[in-house]
């Protein structure tokens, strides 16, 4: 089914990252707020809302984590498509997936070294028969 829900931080985090605590780094603006680009949403829309890492973050790394997502008996498939942008060469986004049952983040997607500039999206499917967090 398409029980698909859009994830937007107009409001404030959406239903999916965990609203517990924003790691720290991590700040929600949009491209009004004069801090460098990205100077609009991946719409083009300056006064959409998304998660930045704030300036000071540049050398060091900053988590976000989803809420538990729960496969149902009939559908252990998961489809999650997000945009990022990434405006600096050294930076590195990645993609982590944790089942319950286990400790170990196993990394299921990366990218680095590209200074696009621009908007791109990407989807990751993951399968899985229990509860797990990205």
């Amino acid at each position: 089914g398409s029980s698909c829900e859009k994830c937007d931080f107009e409001t404030d985090l959406c239903k999916a990252l965990n609203k517990l605590n924003l790691q720290p780094g991590w700040i929600r603006r949009n491209g009004i707020s004069v801090m460098g680009p990205p100077y609009s949403d991946h719409n083009g829309n300056d006064s959409a809302y998304f998660l930045s890492l704030s300036s000071e973050m540049r050398s060091s790394s900053a988590t976000l984590r989803t809420s538990v997502f729960l496969p149902t008996d009939k559908e252990h498939i998961c489809q999650i498509t997000f945009h990022y942008w990434i405006s600096q060469m050294s930076g590195t986004l990645m993609v982590g997936f944790q089942k319950h049952s286990e400790d170990t983040i196993t990394n299921i997607w990366q990218v680095s070294g590209e200074l696009q500039n621009q908007w791109k999206a990407n989807t990751i499917t993951i399968n899985s028969t229990e509860k797990y967090e990205v």
